[in-house]
């Protein structure tokens, strides 16, 4: 599953010990298993070998360039939601017939980049938004491939903030307009509208959700003899964090190949979590314990502007200390690990056992290699952590530690003021 393992009661990424990584870096910093993100991505791409699908790994759920160059390298497409996204996709060497562009927000000098740097297509998400592609591309001289984003009004088992593809959702288009957009494309003569998208949500465990959008958008296709060459059916495939037993990549693609392959479309896959989220910890230290009449605390030097998903979705993160005492087992205690930060949700695991910890010891926060840093932030004025990426016998720093010249570079105090 991951390539984070105990060796003689120590934490080890690939074959380096994590504590002494820490030795060299300051905590807290996010440690990523490079054989990890590349044995995952090989796994979908594996799965779905038999047609070939272009697979965009999804940039917002880890932007790091390092991450992105390793995947791109192997081959991978980039899904992007921002300009910041493409030019990080142009930083790392992306192919721009390997780009898709989706985000309910595009703005005007975001899409005439796109379209200028040549990308595969967007993923349209509303009218308004269709015309102003076809504006700006009118206006660049250029023909420009879009995707419709269906909403195919699937509600899948997860949290309702990662749910992308029920009917009251901002993202995509009902059928209905949908229809309506496709039998009036003569009034978008620089757009040549030749695809579908779907996503339905995130950290699905299940193949139905995914099975029973699919055959909803291909029956809509089919029924009103709808002409487009691609189907990009999104991401979302869940992830081990505790107890969950998801779908593998291989019994996912068994369950949906046989509707792809019928369709005879070019099949697009844009998983993010599924290659990242394992590849990646959270390394942090204790710098406090505390005990009150009701509860024991251990405080660490990480908080919620460095993981936000505990306090934000109450996502459970499995925390292990990354050196185990002899016996630890028998001096386990019930405990809730908490930040630094001034807010009660600032938290990265309630009512955890975890054996006898003091100052100074480390811990690993499992799992945090999508949506960690991309949406951690200098909130409470820290810095933010350091990326690190194990790459076979070494260790790189693939991004510095953030320092308190960092938190303003870029404001200025008016002369007024002075």
């Amino acid at each position: 599953m991951h390539e984070f393992t105990f060796k003689n009661n120590e934490l080890y990424c690939e074959t380096i010990r994590v504590g002494d990584i820490a030795k060299r870096i300051p905590t807290p910093f996010y440690l990523y298993s490079y054989k990890t993100l590349l044995d995952h991505y090989r796994k979908i791409r594996r799965a779905f070998s038999s047609i070939k699908p272009l697979i965009c790994f999804s940039v917002k759920s880890n932007s790091n360039l390092a991450v992105l160059k390793a995947l791109v390298k192997n081959g991978a497409g980039l899904d992007i939601v921002s300009g910041g996204e493409l030019y990080r996709a142009r930083l790392v060497g992306a192919s721009p017939e390997k780009i898709v562009y989706a985000g309910v927000g595009k703005k005007a000098d975001e899409i005439g980049n796109a379209i200028k740097f040549g990308i595969l297509f967007f993923n349209v998400e509303s009218e308004e938004e269709l015309e102003e592609i076809q504006r700006i591309a009118h206006s660049m001289k250029k023909r420009v491939r879009v995707g419709l984003r269906i909403n195919p009004d699937v509600i899948p088992k997860t949290h309702d903030y990662i749910v992308t593809g029920k009917g009251e959702s901002k993202f995509g288009l009902d059928f209905e307009t949908a229809h309506k957009i496709f039998n009036s494309k003569r009034r978008f003569p620089n757009l040549d509208i030749c695809g579908v998208h779907i996503h339905i949500g995130s950290q699905i465990l299940t193949s139905e959700p995914f099975e029973n959008a699919i055959k909803k958008v291909l029956s809509f296709l089919n029924k009103e003899r709808i002409p487009v060459k691609y189907f990009n059916i999104g991401g979302g495939l869940g992830i081990v964090y505790s107890l969950e037993n998801p779908q593998t990549a291989k019994s996912f693609a068994k369950k949906v190949l046989p509707m792809l392959k019928k369709s005879r479309l070019k099949i697009i896959l844009e998983p993010g979590r599924f290659i990242s989220g394992n590849s990646g910890v959270l390394v942090t230290k204790v710098i406090y314990t505390k005990r009150t009449p009701r509860k024991k605390f251990i405080i660490v030097d990480s908080g919620m502007n460095d993981l936000l998903r505990p306090s934000l979705y109450e996502a459970y993160h499995k925390i292990v200390p990354v050196k185990l005492a002899e016996n630890s087992s028998d001096t386990s205690e019930r405990l809730d690990v908490v930040g630094p930060i001034c807010e009660t949700g600032d938290f990265l695991g309630k009512d955890r056992f975890l054996p006898q910890l003091n100052r100074g010891d480390l811990l690993a926060v499992m799992g945090a290699g999508a949506y960690g840093f991309t949406m951690s932030s200098n909130y409470n004025s820290r810095p933010r952590a350091a990326e690190v990426m194990v790459i076979g016998k070494g260790f790189h720093v693939v991004r510095r530690h953030e320092n308190y010249r960092d938190l303003t570079r870029g404001e200025v105090i008016p002369r007024v003021l002075r």
